[in-house]
């Protein structure tokens, strides 16, 4: 049974193999390094060693080109000669293409089969820091959830959660009472914020059926670990769902598996590509709880894998967490630069034969500094590894490769078909329908208990005149032509004192004159 995977090349020559341990895959990793240094394609070489070893995967395709681990790569391709050449170097001897299998998955439902969780699996944590609200209005959202659960009004979709807030505003002074102040221009803020999420395709992310863990957690006939990929070009657009929406799955899994050690190899690997935007601006209440998954969840034998230009991207803390690491180049042009470039060789056991700082400025592309975790846990001494040429297609398939892979799936037409059950909205409509039929059935009783009383009026009358049910009850206004009205306002003037000193002048000119 594979117990290592092998990633490269290292040594005076690149002659000695590198690897990952499986038993240590779990104490998770970081993959960093620049734009252009290799990083997509190392992340391409460790999902396909997973999942040769029965391992699934699950990462994000940011620019499309990890759609290719799903086709073989050929002899055709440009870089065949130096892959193999590459190959023959480190001692790759038994390096063959083949293809792997896969899951297409996309929150818009285009590029992949629909990923959907619920407004109540969200909670109000992660859902505030998509909304990117201010602590008064996370505040309303808290209040919001526990209405919810207590009055039993199950949260699945956008809408549900927009008429709660409507309830919420209507019924404000009373809710003020127990929970504290509910302000009106925060429900606005939060209804507002909502509608930009609509308009980025939020709509799509929130309804049943919801997705699955272990659809995510499969092998095939032969095996081999599943690789969930998730489309994430168009994501990308709206960083702030991508990111809320991977930390959710994260914690979902941290929550929903068992617990389960230190197992031989992990359950699933979970890789977080541009890692920057989960903490970029993350209140630390996120901060602290991305921590508290990262240092727990490797019990449930999940293995976390961020990937970002710079390990000055992650907090300190979770950076800690991180024992397996690939440092692919990173370029010093400013002083900060340099700065976070010594930070980085800090953190590698050091190595006789070379200067770490020097070498991650200078590696090549496809060249990385690697360290990984070996007997007990303790960090391995730092290589410049060579890493290895991958066996899928480099860059990616096309639409209608993609398509035929997703027909093919178990997962075609499970979660095609949106499901719209009794929820929130439909229970806080049909409230809101009875109460107005009561009240409107209540007026009309009221009518018809004053209609004989009426009558009994009207038949006692001696005269014709407008009835007054009060003394101070206003009598009706007549209506007037424009004429009338013109006179009345020329009449009023002539009342007033500036209509009184023309009289006096005209009436004085009069009698100068005589």
């Amino acid at each position: 049974m594979t117990t290592e995977l092998f990633i490269g090349g290292g040594g005076q020559d690149y002659g000695d193999k590198q690897g990952l341990s499986l038993g240590y895959a779990n104490r998770h990793g970081l993959i960093a390094g620049a734009t252009g240094t290799g990083k997509t394609v190392t992340l391409q070489i460790l999902a396909e060693g997973f999942s040769a070893a029965g391992v699934p995967v699950f990462l994000s395709d940011i620019k499309g080109d990890l759609s290719g681990l799903a086709k073989s790569g050929t002899p055709d391709h440009k870089l065949h000669g130096p892959f193999m050449e590459r190959a023959g170097v480190i001692g790759f001897d038994d390096f063959t293409y083949d293809a792997f299998p896969v899951t297409f998955w996309d929150l818009f439902g285009d590029q992949g089969h629909p990923v959907r969780t619920t407004v109540s699996e969200m909670g109000p944590l992660l859902l505030s820091r998509l909304l990117e609200l201010t602590e008064a209005q996370e505040g309303i959202l808290n209040i919001a959830f526990r209405l919810a659960d207590e009055e039993g009004l199950p949260l699945l979709d956008l809408k549900d959660l927009q008429s709660l807030l409507v309830w919420i505003g209507q019924n404000a002074k009373d809710l003020s009472l127990r929970y504290g102040n509910v302000s009106a221009a925060s429900i606005g803020a939060i209804q507002r914020r909502l509608l930009v999420l609509e308009n980025q395709g939020g709509t799509k992310l929130f309804g049943e059926p919801a997705l699955e863990l272990s659809d995510l957690m499969r092998t095939d006939a032969a095996g081999r670990g599943m690789i969930n990929i998730l489309a994430s070009d168009k994501l990308m657009s709206a960083p702030g769902l991508y990111a809320t929406f991977l930390l959710w799955l994260l914690s979902e899994l941290f929550e929903e598996l068992p617990e389960v050690g230190d197992p031989e190899k992990p359950k699933l690997v979970f890789f977080f590509d541009e890692a920057h935007l989960l903490f970029d601006d993350a209140p630390k209440a996120l901060v602290d709880k991305v921590e508290q998954v990262a240092r727990l969840i490797r019990s449930k034998g999940v293995g976390v894998y961020f990937i970002t230009q710079n390990p000055a991207d992650v907090p300190e803390d979770i950076l800690g967490q991180l024992g397996n690491r690939i440092q692919h180049a990173l370029r010093a042009f400013t002083a900060k630069d340099r700065k976070e470039l010594r930070l980085a060789a800090e953190t590698y056991r050091e190595n006789p034969r070379f200067d770490t700082e020097e070498a991650i400025r200078e590696v090549g592309v496809g060249e990385a500094v690697t360290s990984m975790l070996q007997k007990k846990g303790v960090p391995g001494i730092v290589e410049r590894t060579l890493i290895r040429p991958p066996s899928s297609q480099l860059g990616p398939i096309t639409k209608t490769e993609r398509e035929n892979v997703m027909a093919a799936s178990e997962m075609s037409g499970k979660y095609d078909t949106t499901l719209d059950r009794t929820s929130a909205f439909e229970i806080l409509a049909k409230r809101a329908a009875k109460a107005a039929a009561e009240a409107e059935k209540a007026e009309e009783e009221a009518e018809q208990e004053t209609r004989p009383a009426l009558r009994e009026f009207n038949a006692g009358r001696r005269y014709q005149g407008a009835r007054v049910s009060r003394s101070t009850s206003k009598p009706a206004r007549r209506t007037k032509s424009f004429g009338q009205a013109m006179t009345q306002m020329v009449v009023k003037e002539l009342t007033g004192t500036t209509g009184r000193r023309m009289v006096r002048g005209i009436l004085g000119g009069l009698f100068k004159g005589r």
